[in-house]
């Protein structure tokens, strides 16, 4: 399998050289040259298999530089620190109403689905090679830990995570800070999310600052993120009737890595009636589904900081194909975005988004709501991005017939505050109790790419 950019210039990878390059170096996003179809007979005899055993037959298709044993092997070590057998559990909360929970790993966050298995892909890698490197990301929330979670024990990195300084919750920011291995770092940036991920892109574009040593990006502009994620959507298909009838999802969105990976599973063969992007007031993507209105507006702050992003970066892969893949078409779509801060989708494309995606933007009080609502209906405590896209999946059902599939995308007790201003006692975990007792560690640095530079060449 061969990897080629969204914006055409940049050279054609294997599945290796993806991984450990991130960023294309023309600033598109590697994306495979074909999808590989699943038959439905494929699909069916997925239903009798484990979630390592459906990872490996799916992502087998994608990968064709690693042998099967060690794949095997990368991908059963992966899923051995997740709470529950199943990976990924699934509730049903009403007719046709089904909660996904993806929050069984590590950091008890849906991010550590694929980070568990990228640190390892990674770490096989530089092993293969001989090299050393150095990780590095941006994080609104739960990345971060989910990274550090994932790579921290990799002898061969340096790990570097920027994070918006107070603008996160304190346990997200605890579940990176904590963490004390010499090979951890953490930065706090006096801006938000989008100004920590214009840092890291930009860097991608100055990788020799760190001199003799590859930059790796770890945030789901990388691939092997996205592939991760695709598998979830099928196993959870399969276990509520696909591929004998459709399924729908709603999907709590920012950066769009998530719901890509579904729109993957949709192009794998996956009958998917409805992807519905679930946005908090921060709703870039909303905006552009509804009303073509693609322009960069101030953040917000929300009670669901993961998704306080001005720019989704994974939507320019949808685009891609929304495009028929014609990278001279996304290459002028993006300059104009970058020097304008706003651009337009041509409506032949836009169209043929809108007949799979489906969108809404829920406010704070919305969130407080669904919250208090969904517990005193079910029992279910549900934290508030969960809840956007419960919300979401509400408001955009248009077909009640097909069970809608809702991502639960973090537990709820690392939201701790909002879910006591919902009116809702909730037991903290051990682990996250363990946390508040524990010093941290982190420097805080301005928005400004020299100084982290600076600080991160120091430290290597």
């Amino acid at each position: 399998m061969r990897y080629i950019s969204t914006r055409g210039c940049a050279p054609v990878l294997s599945f290796e050289e993806t991984v450990m390059t991130g960023l294309a170096s023309d600033g598109g996003l590697y994306v495979p040259e074909r999808i590989p179809k699943f038959s439905q007979k494929d699909l069916i005899e997925l239903n009798n298999c484990s979630y390592a055993e459906s990872a490996f037959r799916i992502m087998r298709l994608f990968i064709d530089d690693i042998d099967d044993k060690p794949l095997k092997d990368l991908i059963k070590k992966s899923y051995t620190r997740f709470s529950n057998d199943a990976i990924v559990p699934i509730k049903q909360i009403g007719k046709n109403q089904f909660l996904l929970e993806l929050f069984n790993g590590p950091t008890l966050a849906f991010k550590d689905i694929a980070l568990q298995l990228m640190g390892n892909l990674i770490d096989y890698f530089l092993k293969k090679r001989g090299e050393k490197a150095v990780i590095m990301g941006a994080t609104s929330g739960d990345t971060g830990s989910a990274a550090i979670s994932g790579f921290c024990d990799c002898k061969n990195l340096e790990i570097f995570i920027l994070h918006p300084n107070k603008m996160i919750s304190e346990i997200q920011r605890r579940q990176m800070t904590t963490v004390k291995k010499d090979n951890i770092h953490n930065i706090a940036i006096k801006g938000n999310f989008d100004e920590a991920q214009a840092i890291v892109k930009e860097s991608f574009n100055k990788s020799c600052f760190i001199k003799g040593r590859r930059l790796i990006a770890i945030n789901s502009i990388n691939w092997a993120r996205i592939l991760a994620q695709t598998v979830y959507y099928i196993v959870a298909a399969i276990s509520v009737g696909a591929p004998y009838r459709e399924i729908s999802f709603s999907v709590p969105s920012a950066n769009f890595g998530n719901i890509f990976a579904g729109y993957i599973a949709y192009k794998m063969g996956l009958p998917i009636r409805q992807l519905v992007i679930a946005t908090n007031v921060n709703n870039i993507l909303h905006r552009i589904i509804e009303y073509n209105d693609f322009s960069r507006r101030e953040l917000v702050n929300t009670i669901a900081p993961a998704m306080d992003i001005v720019v989704s970066s994974n939507f320019e892969r949808l685009l891609f194909y929304a495009y028929n893949k014609n990278s001279n078409a996304i290459k002028n779509l993006f300059n104009k975005f970058n020097k304008e801060n706003y651009t337009i989708i041509d409506e032949k494309p836009l169209n043929k988004l809108r007949n799979l995606f489906y969108s809404t933007s829920v406010n704070d009080k919305t969130i407080l709501s669904v919250i208090s609502d969904i517990y005193k209906r079910n029992g279910i405590i549900v934290d508030p991005h969960t809840a956007i896209g419960l919300m979401a999946a509400e408001r955009c059902n248009n077909y009640p017939e097909i069970p809608m599939i809702t991502m639960a995308t973090a537990h709820p007790a690392k939201f701790y505050d909002t879910i006591i201003k919902a009116g809702i006692e909730i037991q903290v975990p051990n682990s996250i109790k363990e946390l508040l007792k524990k010093e941290e560690r982190y420097c805080i640095l301005p928005a400004n790419i020299n100084k982290v530079h600076s600080y991160m060449c120091n430290v290597v």
